[in-house]
């Protein structure tokens, strides 16, 4: 695979694409997303290509999970292209104006990063949110899924290259890498002089892997060891239908729960309602002495189950004694993704808000909705965990940088 052609077609291609209106590019995600459902036939068959490899392979079932497409999920993938569609074009805003005492006029413009590399796993949905937030923010983007979702990434791209050519844009304004080969994964990430940024997407090996052999400047997107803590003035039923959202909804998810921390004040009382609701899921428990104590079918939880992201029908469990302790414990093993409070107490709420370290901070709400679509952004090219330039559900304002555009009168300096 010519990796070098691709890079140079990506760079043609983003200046195409910095060259349409809001309208075109409008226009060309409103026809893809009927495209998408035309063909949903044909990219479905190739999805169980996918998932029959898969089963084959062992894989696991959280990770099937995120392989799997049907015809909702089609349904969605197109939906978040007119949604996309819907919201305003960040390109061109102006984010600052000032005048200078010598009569320079400097303006602060939002503009397309360039092209965008992401280096992703099994979900082949990630194909089309990648795709819209950066056509939609006149980016060109080069994808590299993973082996196991070969087949649905290739007809999702073939329905996309052939829509756009059909339009006049160029068809390059997304490429797949379709090869396997690690060596060409990690020739990719070499790639900073065609690809302005990359992100990956997937475990935490991937990203760890990306972090530390790129050449290219990376915006981190993490894995989810996310948090519910019940606090001792917690809504105890509330408490419950949270954690059971969070944690059994979708268990192959970066924002489900995998640990609960519960203030020992409500221990007795609150962990058999738990219990209770998470056995009809079949949800393995594992906690402290404390929650052993309440729960006999409880299994002894080691210190790396709190840091473990399980993407599976696995918790652990967590006694504390205060709330300052259970930010402490969580600050401790979360990977900076979303963690939730469920309590009464606006002050001890407060509390938790500014004392814990994650993008995305939940009172009294599922962490299931760190989620581009969910927060209002038609999608999201990822949920950095970092804290330079993005944080959080990644939209269109996080694919612009900015220049700053300077009109003088003649002015010379002195």
């Amino acid at each position: 695979m010519d990796l070098e052609n691709m890079g140079k077609n990506a760079v043609k291609a983003k200046y195409d694409l910095q060259d349409r209106s809001t309208k075109e590019k409008n226009t060309a995600l409103l026809l893809i997303a009927g495209k998408l459902e035309e063909n949903a036939t044909d990219i479905l068959s190739a999805n169980r290509k996918d998932i029959q490899a898969g089963e084959e392979n062992g894989m696991h079932p959280g990770m099937l999970d995120r392989l799997r497409l049907t015809k909702e999920r089609i349904a969605a993938m197109a939906e978040g292209l007119r949604q996309i569609a819907e919201l305003a074009d960040p390109v061109g805003e102006v984010l600052e104006r000032f005048e200078r005492p010598n009569g320079l006029q400097i303006a602060k413009r939002r503009v397309p990063l360039g092209v965008i590399g992401i280096i992703y796993e099994s979900r082949p949905n990630v194909t089309v949110d990648a795709f819209g937030l950066c056509f939609k923010t006149g980016n060109a983007v080069i994808l590299k899924g993973g082996s196991d979702a070969l087949q649905s990434n290739l007809a999702i791209t073939g329905i996309i290259r052939n829509t756009l050519s059909e339009t006049g844009i160029s068809a390059d304004a997304i490429q797949l890498i379709e090869s396997t080969d690690r060596t060409i994964t990690a020739e990719f990430m070499k790639m900073n002089r065609y690809v302005d940024v990359l992100i990956p997407r997937g475990g935490a090996g991937l990203i760890r892997s990306v972090v530390e052999n790129s050449t290219i400047p990376v915006i981190e997107t993490g894995t989810g060891n996310c948090h519910v803590y019940v606090d001792k003035e917690a809504d105890l039923t509330m408490a419950v239908n949270i954690i059971v959202n969070a944690k059994t909804q979708r268990i192959g998810v970066c924002n489900a729960c995998e640990s609960l921390v519960i203030h020992e004040a409500v221990r007795e009382k609150f962990l058999p309602m738990l219990a209770d609701a998470l056995r009809k899921y079949h949800v393995e428990m594992r906690g402290d002495e404390k929650v052993c104590e309440v729960i006999p079918d409880c299994i002894p939880a080691t210190e790396e189950d709190y840091r473990t992201e399980y993407l599976d029908y696995i918790l652990s469990l967590k006694t504390v004694s205060s709330t300052k302790e259970a930010i402490a414990h969580i600050n401790s093993n979360n990977t900076g993704h979303s963690d939730a409070i469920i309590t009464a107490n606006p002050q001890t709420a407060e509390a938790f808000l500014n004392g814990v370290d994650a993008a995305c901070v939940y009172v009294n709400a599922s962490t299931r909705f760190t989620d581009g679509f969910e927060f209002g952004f038609g999608a999201e090219i990822g949920i950095s965990t970092q804290k330079l330039h993005a944080r959080g559900p990644m939209g269109l304002k996080e694919l612009t940088s900015y220049k700053y555009t300077v009109y003088g009168k003649g002015q010379v300096r002195e």
